[in-house]
């Protein structure tokens, strides 16, 4: 059922690719079409805590999806890749992993007491001695940066607190609002056509949710996908009066041209 040709795409994993530990039949044989038709593609996803390494090994063992680190960019790169534009070289960081080892990669040196940046990410195992420390860098000055907005998270026990929820106790702490990177934001958006080497017109970006991975294109001039093999229903759908410009049920329906 494709309208247009799209030179590139934006793919969404959860919800998308699989489903939390399940895997989405659809899932493998839309990336092989896309790689049967040469045509270029990122996995953009708001998860701050995994390496792209990590990721594309899941993908791949988990899920069996072909993939490649190097057509996996996650908030943590696009966090990365925002301050290197911006400048600093310090930076003190609430988050796991993925982050840190994402900022390090890009020069910046941890500074608990006067950083340049305040980096706020999911932390399954943040200590309440590490959110005084954040909110005192802010108070004194450091510019405080949320990796994304997304308040829950879906496991297994139910949809937990996310980035968002982390990242919204040092907003009430300092009383000062974040710089955020991730989905739906024009920051994390225009970093991953930059990445792709396109034009946001030749580009569709392929998700679940309406509201990350649909508005990240109806915010940032790029048209969108919905499948509904994740978070966003038909139901609740109907209700926004912004609609994305194509759906389906699922990926086996979307014809790539």
């Amino acid at each position: 059922m494709a309208k247009k040709h799209y030179k590139g795409y934006l793919v969404d994993l959860d919800g998308t690719m699989y489903r939390g530990t399940d895997p989405i039949p659809e899932a493998p044989d839309f990336i092989q079409r896309l790689r049967k038709a040469n045509i270029p593609f990122l996995f953009l996803t708001n998860n701050s805590t995994s390496r792209p390494s990590e990721v594309q090994r899941r993908l791949v063992d988990r899920f069996g999806i072909e993939a490649y680190k190097e057509e996996i960019y996650t908030t943590s790169l696009a966090t990365a890749d925002f301050l290197s534009k911006r400048g600093g070289k310090t930076v003190y960081v609430i988050g796991e992993d993925g982050l840190k080892r994402a900022l390090r990669k890009a020069g910046f040196k941890e500074d608990r007491e006067n950083p340049d940046y305040v980096v706020v990410g999911m932390d399954r195992k943040v200590s309440y001695k590490e959110f005084e420390e954040a909110t005192l860098a802010i108070q004194k000055g450091a510019t405080f940066i949320g990796t994304n907005k997304d308040t829950n998270i879906p496991t297994e026990k139910g949809l937990s607190p996310g980035a968002g929820s982390i990242i919204g106790l040092v907003e009430i702490a300092t009383r000062q609002k974040p710089i955020y990177i991730g989905k739906p934001e024009a920051i994390m958006m225009d970093l991953a056509i930059e990445h792709i080497g396109l034009k946001k017109e030749e580009v569709l970006m392929v998700g679940d949710n309406y509201e990350t991975d649909i508005m990240a294109g109806i915010q940032n001039g790029i048209d969108t996908l919905l499948v509904f093999t994740g978070f966003t229903s038909k139901h609740e759908l109907a209700h926004f009066a912004e609609q994305p410009t194509y759906t389906v049920d699922n990926l086996d329906e979307w014809v790539i041209s």
